[in-house]
């Protein structure tokens, strides 16, 4: 149980972090750069319900609010309708927006497949599989959790650089989009750990 809340704090103080700079829907405080209002608005609609998914779904893995049925259903439809659903449609054109190849693919295949996991973890729940239903709910929120890999992993990358002559740190913009693209593939190689684990500790 401790696990689910240790997931919370983190997601709530990232959450934080994220949307900070948007709560006054000033462009001129976008930590990305827009050329236009559209493009902002569209960055809005794509952080905004990030940090919804981000903070809802921790939630979904505790035991006292599985155990709630009702609770449950509803922090779940609201994780996936309010956060995952809006936030990886408007995430798609802001990845193409960027003008990088590397985000353009990976944050675009990223997206893709986070609908695809939120549908499959849906399907799953009608289906009364539930533990299929874990298992997909367990992968998306892998691909939530990006929001946070993606930031951590540049100043890993930086570091990295110290043993070949030092870091520099100019060179973080260039690794952006690295990190955005191996984050959600180390983030989904983690939750497939967890699901293999999870699957032998029932057998």
């Amino acid at each position: 149980m401790r696990k689910p809340w240790w997931l919370l704090v983190v997601a709530l103080g990232s959450g934080l972090v994220l949307t900070y700079p948007y709560l006054g829907l000033d462009p001129g405080s976008s930590r990305i750069e827009v050329r236009d209002n559209l493009r902002y608005a569209v960055l809005v609609a794509h952080i905004f319900p990030a940090a919804v998914a981000l903070v809802l779904g921790p939630l979904q893995f505790v035991p006292a609010v599985r155990a709630r049925r009702r609770l449950h259903r509803t922090l779940g439809r609201s994780y996936l309708l309010a956060g995952v659903l809006p936030s990886a449609v408007a995430g798609i054109p802001v990845a193409l927006w960027s003008g990088r190849l590397l985000t353009q693919l990976g944050l675009t295949t990223a997206a893709v497949l986070w609908l695809v996991t939120g549908g499959l973890a849906y399907r799953a729940a009608r289906r009364r599989d539930f533990a299929a239903h874990r298992a997909w709910m367990t992968r998306n929120y892998a691909l939530t959790f990006l929001a946070v890999t993606s930031r951590v992993l540049v100043p890993v990358f930086l570091l990295a650089q110290a043993p070949f002559g030092g870091v520099d740190a100019a060179s973080a913009p260039s690794l952006i989009p690295l990190g955005q693209t191996l984050g959600w593939i180390l983030d989904l190689v983690v939750a497939e750990v967890l699901i293999r684990r999870r699957r032998r500790s029932v057998a």
